[in-house]
């Protein structure tokens, strides 16, 4: 289920979709991400930027406000 979970969120699914695709709650779902997002940060190497560092425009989008047909 954690597998799953974690495949969902890649494919940028909300919480409450992750919820309908496993038939879970959504606060179990809620904390699933939770715990996996937290987890995910904790084992991410730290880096150290050294010398020249350039860097390119990025567009990030949030998201789509309310619930998107």
């Amino acid at each position: 289920m954690w597998i799953l979970c974690l495949y969902l969120m890649g494919l940028n699914l909300s919480n409450r979709q992750i919820a309908q695709e496993l038939d879970l709650d959504k606060d179990v779902v809620q904390d699933m991400t939770t715990q996996l997002r937290e987890g995910i940060d904790q084992s991410k190497p730290e880096v150290n930027l050294s010398g020249s560092v350039e860097c390119d425009e990025v567009y990030v989008t949030a998201g789509h406000k309310g619930q998107p047909e």
